[in-house]
């Protein structure tokens, strides 16, 4: 492959029907503005241009932009059933003690309470210890500073899924 070519899943991304592409970015991240933004940009030439398209796109997410992306994620140390990909995200979470387990439930629901929304973070390559001190650590701060948390770590959920959408192989 040469560097003019671009790459075959980010091809393939491109070409797909408007209504597939939208689906597609629709399940990596469950907000529709940020899915209207990048399949307004399509088609990609490279991998980076769909990154800082995603990248532009979170910046400007309203506040209940950033609610409805929120709504499509589980609270960390409980994936949704059935779903590879929140089970695949939370991994660090799997082996955790049932103390933990239970603390972070409970940690969850404290933040939930809080700030009216799911802890969100970037959990891939994180332990449950990890996530759990960042939880404690971040329900300190303003609804303010967390949405813009919130915010970063939703941009890097985005590069995640969007480098597992654009790189698989066909099916």
């Amino acid at each position: 492959m040469t560097s003019s070519t671009t790459p075959g899943g980010l091809a393939r991304f491109n070409a797909l029907e408007e209504h597939a592409a939208y689906a597609a970015l629709h399940e990596a991240c469950a907000s529709s503005a940020w899915a209207r933004g990048l399949l307004a940009q399509r088609p990609y030439a490279t991998v980076e241009d769909i990154f800082s398209a995603s990248d532009a796109a979170t910046a400007e997410l309203t506040t209940a932009d950033l609610e409805e992306a929120m709504a499509g994620h589980p609270p960390i140390g409980r994936p949704k059933p059935g779903d590879p990909t929140s089970s695949r995200e939370q991994r660090g979470m799997a082996g955790a003690s049932e103390e933990l387990k239970e603390e972070m439930l409970e940690l969850n629901l404290a933040y939930q309470e809080k700030f009216g929304h799911v802890f969100l973070i970037c959990a891939t390559g994180r332990t449950g210890e990890q996530m759990r001190d960042a939880v404690k650590e971040r329900i300190g701060n303003s609804p303010e500073q967390e949405r813009e948390i919130v915010r970063t770590e939703l941009g890097k959920i985005n590069r995640i899924r969007l480098t597992r959408l654009v790189e698989e192989e066909s099916a």
